[in-house]
């Protein structure tokens, strides 16, 4: 595996080693182990400190710089993994044998097919639309031609409710969190013409409606990709891995190994990142027992806000503002005399070097040598990490984060900033999905409170008296 891009291999175990000589090993102990509900908790606005479940997906260690999937250190599955095998692992728990990997690839090619959508989708004023707009409608539409979800006749009832934990219980005391909260519904007319044939998309909730959606979310953004570009949309290569296949719909050219590797370990390194806001977002849908589908249209949701997604286009605009690497020293004293954020730096977690970054810096470095155009900015971005870093990073533990080095590194790749935050959610869903599948096998409908800080006994004034 990897044969013609073991340069590539090697950089990132070499990073890997340099890596954990920075840290020690242990995870942390009150963050990685099973609880006895309830729990109590410092929490923070925006839930900040918050423990909404527990889960063997992801971990994130900030303080050390950690990111592992399932157990296995993002470094050593960028080496040695494609996205495909990272996707198996993060839905079902372990890697795949070879068998197994070659029937999740061809499911995988079989779904990335989405004639009728597609038809359906150039019909809207696409190249006018937000890339995540045009994707959160593209995904309705996937919604609506493979399953029969939106028939009325495949919707449970409330009334046919056996064993529920719906909001309509009352919460005005403390809940108990019980192990495991259990839906149980009589079988709906569409269940019962359907009983002893295999469920394949036609729920929506199962595992065959994920894989729809990870291959799905890569046609489609490809797709208004070439839409944004006054084209019509490719149509997916069979014989092309899902890195491969995505940047050649989206450029129209077959990508080198050097090319593909790279965007296969972006999406790798972007595929689950903990509860992140589009991820609870996606989690907060499914506990009400919603389907995948809207649960992923409130991912993409969440990552369509500047505060989630968009930030590697940010930085780009930044260093076409710095313009020259001389001009580095200067640009950040004044920002920081401004109190101004400098967009790539930081991260609400990590508060040592992400990992993220690590890797995919020095992925660009390797990509700009043959891009003469995205040069220039590769070199500001070198200069602007060490001068930040020198300044910030003992002090204040700021440092580069995933998305100062990504922007770069989609630029070499064809990519339009305009389409970013769509890749972001191209690798995404893989995490959106398996959180999804594993929060609902002990699902219990999210429900916190606020604290209320309003007026009492306040009077009605009729409208004629009132200013």
């Amino acid at each position: 595996m990897h044969e013609e891009t073991k340069e590539i291999t090697d950089i990132i175990l070499e990073l890997a080693q340099r890596a954990r000589q920075e840290t020690s090993m242990e995870p942390e102990p009150e963050l990685t182990k099973s609880v006895q509900w309830p729990v109590q908790l410092t929490i923070g606005p925006g839930l900040e400190g918050a423990i909404a479940c527990e889960s063997k997906i992801g971990y994130v260690n900030g303080t050390k710089g950690w990111l592992v999937y399932r157990g296995y250190d993002i470094f050593d599955l960028c080496a040695h993994c494609t996205f495909e095998e990272v996707t198996y692992l993060l839905l079902n728990g372990s890697l795949p044998d070879a068998r197994e990997l070659a029937s999740f690839k061809k499911k995988l090619i079989r779904y990335r097919f989405l004639n009728k959508t597609l038809r359906l989708l150039v019909g809207f004023p696409i190249e006018e639309m937000n890339a995540m707009g045009a994707l959160r409608l593209g995904i309705n539409m996937m919604r609506q031609e493979f399953t029969n979800i939106d028939k009325e006749e495949a919707r449970p009832a409330t009334i046919d409710a056996i064993g529920s934990d719906e909001d309509s219980i009352a919460m005005e005391t403390a809940p108990k969190g019980d192990i495991r909260a259990t839906y149980e519904f009589k079988q709906s007319e569409t269940d019962k013409k359907n009983k002893g044939r295999p469920k394949q998309l036609d729920d929506g909730h199962g595992m065959e409606a994920c894989c729809h959606l990870i291959s799905g979310v890569s046609t489609l953004t490809a797709a208004i990709a070439k839409i944004h570009q006054k084209h019509m949309p490719i149509e997916p290569d069979r014989n092309l891995g899902h890195a491969a296949n995505l940047l050649y719909m989206m450029t129209g050219k077959k990508p080198t190994p050097l090319e593909e590797r790279i965007m296969d370990i972006s999406l790798i390194l972007h595929a689950d990142h903990g509860m992140n806001a589009s991820t609870f977002a996606s989690m907060v849908v499914a506990s009400t027992l919603s389907d995948v589908y809207f649960s992923v249209g409130a991912g993409i949701g969440a990552l369509n806000g500047p505060l989630h997604g968009g930030a590697n286009e940010q930085v780009l605009h930044t260093l076409m503002e710095i313009g020259d690497p001389g001009r580095v020293k200067s640009w950040v004293d004044q920002t920081i005399a401004d109190k101004g954020k400098i967009m790539g730096f930081g991260h609400r977690v990590y508060k040592a070097y992400d990992p993220r970054a690590r890797i995919l810096g020095t992925l660009a470095k390797l990509l700009v040598k043959e891009n003469k155009k995205v040069k220039p900015l590769f070199d500001i971005a070198e200069e602007l990490e060490k001068e930040v870093v020198s300044k910030l990073g003992a002090q204040k533990q700021i440092f580069p984060n995933v998305d100062f080095y990504s922007g770069i590194t989609y630029s070499c790749l064809g990519i339009d900033p305009e389409m970013f935050t769509a890749i972001f959610a191209v690798s995404r869903v893989s995490g959106w999905t398996s959180r999804v599948l594993e929060y609902l096998e002990n699902n219990r409908i999210f429900r916190p409170r606020a604290l209320y800080t309003g007026e009492f006994n306040r009077k009605i004034v009729p409208i004629n008296q009132r200013s």
